[in-house]
C-alpha cells in the first residue's frame, strides 16, 4: 500500500470562548466588593472609564446635553435602568444635617461654626491635605486596639527589668486571636537563653492581666484564670474544671462524686462556667468585619405581590468618556497610540455592557427565587419549598451553572431578614402519604421545636422524633434525624435527660 500526502478538508463546530466572555462569567460570581475591586481596577488601567458618583449626576446629564447638541454621543452610562438617581436627592450629607445643633448650647450651627468646621485640616481648596479628595471624616477615627497594643501596655508597667519585658513580649507575639498561648516554652528558654524559674514567674505575671484568661494554654486554664480572679476557684472548682469532657457529656452522677458535692452545688457551678468568657482576646482583634450588605431587597407590594429590587449601593456605576476619546484620537497620529485608544474604548464599552447584563441577570435569578418561596415569606421557616438550581434555571430559560454563578456568595434582604440566595435552595425530603415533598431546612426547624418543647420525664429519642414527623407526613429516615441534630449541636436523648432532670430538680 502506498503511502502520499492528501489534502481534505473538514467541517466542525466547536464553543470558543474568547476572554471578554470568560471575564464576563467571572463578573456574576463576585461579591460586590469583588466587582468594586475590578472596576476600580479598570478604571486605573483604562482612561476612558470614569465612575459617576450620585452627587455628580446633575454635572454629569449637563455634560451629556451639552455633547447631544454637537451631535455626539459623547457620555454612555452604564447604569442599569432600575438605580434610582433620585436617592442622591434623599441623602443629604451636608454637615449642616450631620451636626445640626451645637452640642453645649443647642444652639444650631452658624455659617462661622460650619466653615471652620470644614477647613479643620484642610488644604488651601477645602480638602484634606489640598489634595482635591473629599473631606472624610472616617480619616479621623482612631484606630482599633490590638489585643497585642493592649498587652504591651501592661506589659509596661509590669515589668522594669529589660530581660523580664523580653520575655513577656514574645509571649505576647505568640498569642492567638482568642488569647491562648500558643508556643514551645522550651523553644523560647532555649532561644531567649533565660532560666526556666524566671520564664515561668514572667508567665505568672502575664496571666494576670486583663482580659482575665489571656496567656492561657488551654480552654481548662483559661477558665480557672478567670475564677481565680473573682476568688472562686476551689478545690471542687478545680476538679471540674480538670474533668470539662464529661461535663460536655453531661455525666452530672459522675461529676457530683468526683467534686464531692451534690446536685445543687453542681448547677451553681456550672452558672459560674457558663458566665466565663473561653476566648477572652476576640474583643480586641484587629481585624475589620464588614456587614452584610444585601444584594437584592424584596418589599411587599400594595397588591399583595413581592417587589423585587437590586441595592444601588452594590451597582457600581460607570461612565465611558467618549469626549476624552475625541480629544486624544483627533490628535493622534502614531496608528499604536490609536489603537491602544480603541482598545480601550471597546473595552470600556464591554465593562458597561457586561455590568449591566450582570444586574439584569441577578434580577431575573432572584425573582424567580421569590415567586418559588412566597410561602416561605408569607409564613415562615416551615413553609420553606424544596428548591434546586434546575427548576430556577428552566423556569427563566438560563443554563444551570449561570444561576449557581449568580446565587454565590450574594444575599437577599427579606421582611423575614437577610439571607443568602443560597439558603433558598434545599434538598427535597419525601411526604409519606405521597404529598407535596417538604424541604430540609423546615424538616430541621419542625426538629428542633420538638426538641426545645419536650419534658424532663419524655425526653425524645430519634426513634421517637421519626415517628413523629412520620404522621406529621414527613418521611425521614432516623440516620437523617441524628445528622440534622447534630449539625445544629443538639446533644443526644441520654445527654438532655440528664441536663433537662438535674436543672427541673433545681429549680424545686
Amino acid at each position: 500500500m502506498a503511502l502520499s500526502a492528501k489534502l481534505q478538508l473538514r467541517q466542525s463546530q466547536s464553543l470558543v470562548m474568547t476572554p471578554q466572555l470568560m471575564q464576563s462569567i467571572k463578573l456574576l460570581q463576585m461579591t460586590h466588593r469583588e466587582l468594586e475591586q475590578f472596576v476600580d481596577e479598570e478604571i486605573e488601567r483604562n482612561p476612558l472609564i470614569d465612575r459617576a458618583e450620585p452627587r455628580d449626576d446633575a454635572a454629569t446629564d449637563q455634560l451629556q446635553k451639552s455633547s447631544s447638541d454637537q451631535g455626539d454621543d459623547d457620555w454612555q452610562d452604564g447604569e442599569p435602568a432600575w438605580t434610582s438617581k433620585a436617592m442622591a436627592d434623599k441623602l443629604d450629607s451636608s454637615l449642616e444635617n450631620v451636626f445640626p445643633d451645637d452640642p453645649g448650647t443647642g444652639e444650631r450651627l452658624g455659617p462661622d461654626l460650619t466653615a471652620q468646621w470644614k477647613s479643620a485640616g484642610s488644604g488651601s481648596n477645602g480638602n484634606a491635605g489640598g489634595s482635591g479628595d473629599p473631606f472624610d471624616m472616617d480619616d479621623m477615627a482612631a484606630s482599633a486596639v490590638t489585643l497585642r497594643d493592649h498587652v504591651g501596655e501592661q506589659i509596661a508597667f509590669a515589668f522594669a527589668e529589660p530581660a523580664a519585658r523580653l520575655i513577656a513580649r514574645e509571649l505576647a507575639d505568640n498569642l492567638d486571636e482568642g488569647g491562648y498561648l500558643r508556643a514551645d516554652f522550651a523553644d523560647i528558654v532555649e532561644r531567649l537563653g533565660v532560666e526556666v524559674e524566671e520564664f515561668e514567674k514572667v508567665l505568672a505575671i502575664c496571666q494576670t492581666f486583663e482580659p482575665a484568661g489571656i496567656f492561657a494554654r488551654d480552654l481548662a486554664e483559661c477558665l480557672a484564670l478567670q475564677l481565680a480572679q473573682r476568688d472562686r476557684l476551689d478545690p471542687a472548682m478545680q476538679t471540674l474544671l480538670g474533668n470539662l469532657e464529661m461535663l460536655a457529656r453531661r455525666d452530672f452522677s459522675a461529676l457530683k462524686r468526683l467534686c464531692g458535692v451534690d446536685e445543687e452545688d453542681l448547677l451553681d457551678m456550672m452558672a459560674e462556667i457558663r458566665l466565663l468568657d473561653p476566648r477572652p482576646g476576640t474583643g480586641f482583634t484587629g481585624g475589620h468585619t464588614d456587614a452584610i450588605v444585601a444584594d437584592v431587597e424584596v418589599r411587599a407590594a400594595s397588591d399583595g405581590s413581592w417587589t423585587v429590587e437590586l441595592n444601588p449601593e452594590t451597582l457600581p456605576r460607570v461612565l465611558v468618556d467618549n469626549i476624552y476619546f475625541a480629544q486624544v484620537s483627533g490628535q493622534t497620529k502614531n496608528p499604536a497610540e490609536r489603537d491602544f485608544l480603541s482598545e480601550c474604548l471597546q473595552n470600556a464599552n464591554w465593562l458597561t455592557r457586561s455590568l449591566d447584563q450582570r444586574a439584569k441577570t441577578i434580577l431575573k435569578v432572584t425573582s424567580e427565587i421569590v415567586r418559588q418561596q412566597d410561602d416561605f415569606l408569607v409564613h415562615g421557616v416551615r413553609h420553606l419549598r424544596p428548591l434546586n438550581l434546575r427548576t430556577v434555571a428552566d423556569a427563566i430559560g438560563m443554563h444551570e451553572s449561570t444561576v449557581s454563578r449568580v446565587t454565590a456568595n450574594k444575599y437577599m434582604l427579606t421582611p423575614r431578614g437577610v439571607f443568602e440566595l443560597r439558603y433558598f435552595f434545599t434538598v427535597s425530603i419525601a411526604a409519606s402519604g405521597g404529598g407535596d415533598a417538604h424541604s430540609s431546612e423546615s424538616v430541621r426547624d419542625r426538629i428542633k421545636q420538638m426538641i426545645d418543647e419536650e419534658r424532663p420525664a419524655n425526653v425524645l429519642s430519634d426513634d421517637a422524633i421519626v415517628d413523629m414527623l412520620r404522621k406529621s407526613g414527613i418521611d425521614i429516615a432516623r440516620r437523617t434525624v441524628a445528622k440534622y441534630r447534630e449539625g445544629m449541636s443538639i446533644p443526644s436523648s441520654v445527654q438532655r435527660r440528664r441536663e433537662k432532670r438535674a436543672l427541673a430538680t433545681a429549680g424545686r
